[in-house]
């Protein structure tokens, strides 16, 4: 993962820290040791600033809170977790999928906000039931506080906030398609992230009291997020009701494990050049039994080629991906990029091959099809 360091693991998730992590903890701890220094007087030596990095930990301790939160609530539902990022705006769990129904969607989305409240109830009831005063007191109103502005500020409703998920769930119940939701709330993280940016511009060069460089540095990250979630939502769309099969490679290169090499060399060397440099392999059944290469022409002597086979010098399709012919388009998309492969067989539901499919099929696909009217 670029940029990001693995602390560990919690709860069986791998669990990662940005660099610019590092960033904020020094700002944190500088700003925060400073006040305390400024405020308490009697506090000696370096010890502000130990509280001060102190309250940066804690911090990201209810960042982490928040995300594990969304994190267990996705577990309850089925769903794996990938990770857990802790970065410049707080954090990210990645997980392996979307929920299956909106009202699954809503409460991984609520739960973040959730844990940040109950945070914040407990915080605030330590400091108003033990009765604290001084540094300490300081200390645990910070976190009470940090906690209650990260759940609220989180349920802006727009992408890709936890607000802008709740939203995208509510729009989805609403219509009956999630694509719909999702491009709804990143329109509205769009919009949010031009306000942002404009008040923080404002505020820089002297034309507004409200915001700050980090209203103008908050914008830019929403904006960039909301427009490539509106992107994959528009895109959600355009896939709806395709399939795998939908997307076959137009002429794949396939080819029959009894075909003599002379045949095999004949169709890929003499018929003009061939953009494949492997084929896949069929039975008479035609279902998948292996791959060749083309170069596994030159193993073999000329002259030998009409008695041989392209079984005998076939490899076994262990390293290939497979999918079924009615898997949705979305979800073999994601394959895709989430394996980092190039391309994967399709097979149909008799168990015969079907073809190839490849990341530039769909998009090929994509190209031939007219785009939904909104």
């Amino acid at each position: 993962m670029n940029g990001n360091l693995r602390v560990g693991n919690l709860f069986g998730i791998p669990f990662y820290v940005n660099i610019s992590w590092f960033l904020v903890l020094g700002l944190v701890t500088w700003d925060y040791g400073g006040g305390l220094a400024a405020a308490f007087p009697q506090l000696a030596g370096a010890l502000p600033w130990l509280l001060g990095f102190g309250a940066a930990l804690m911090l990201f301790a209810s960042v982490l809170a928040h995300e594990l939160g969304h994190s267990f609530a996705a577990q309850r539902q089925g769903i794996g977790v990938n990770s857990i990022t802790l970065f410049l705006f707080g954090g990210l769990a990645a997980l392996e999928k979307e929920s299956e129904t909106p009202q699954g969607a809503f409460w991984v989305a609520i739960a973040g906000p959730l844990v940040s409240f109950a945070l914040f109830a407990l915080f605030f009831a330590l400091g108003q039931g033990l009765a604290l005063t001084g540094p300490l007191a300081a200390l645990v109103g910070l976190l009470a506080y940090i906690n209650l502005a990260l759940g609220a500020f989180n349920l802006i409703p727009g992408m890709p906030l936890d607000g802008g998920n709740v939203l995208k769930a509510i729009v989805w119940q609403m219509t009956g398609q999630p694509h719909k939701g999702l491009v709804f709330a990143s329109r509205v993280g769009q919009w949010l992230g031009w306000t942002a940016i404009a008040l923080g511009a404002a505020s820089v060069v002297g034309l507004s009291p409200l915001g700050s460089i980090w209203t103008l540095l908050i914008g830019l990250f929403m904006l960039q997020n909301a427009n490539r979630t509106a992107q994959f939502g528009e895109l959600q769309g355009r896939l709806e009701g395709l399939t795998a099969g939908d997307a076959v490679v137009q002429n794949s290169p396939m080819v029959e494990a009894t075909t003599d090499l002379r045949e095999f060399a004949d169709t890929v060397l003499w018929t003009g050049p061939s953009p494949w440099r492997k084929f896949l392999v069929t039975d008479a059944e035609g279902s998948l039994v292996g791959t060749v290469r083309v170069d596994a022409l030159r193993q073999v002597p000329p002259e030998l080629w009409p008695s041989k086979i392209v079984a005998d010098v076939m490899e076994a399709p262990t390293a290939l991906t497979t999918v079924p012919a009615d898997q949705p388009l979305l979800e073999v998309l994601k394959t895709l990029e989430t394996q980092q492969i190039p391309a994967l067989a399709v097979i149909q539901r008799d168990g015969s091959l079907a073809g190839l499919l490849e990341t530039v099929s769909i998009q090929a696909l994509l190209q031939r099809s007219p785009a939904p009217v909104a």
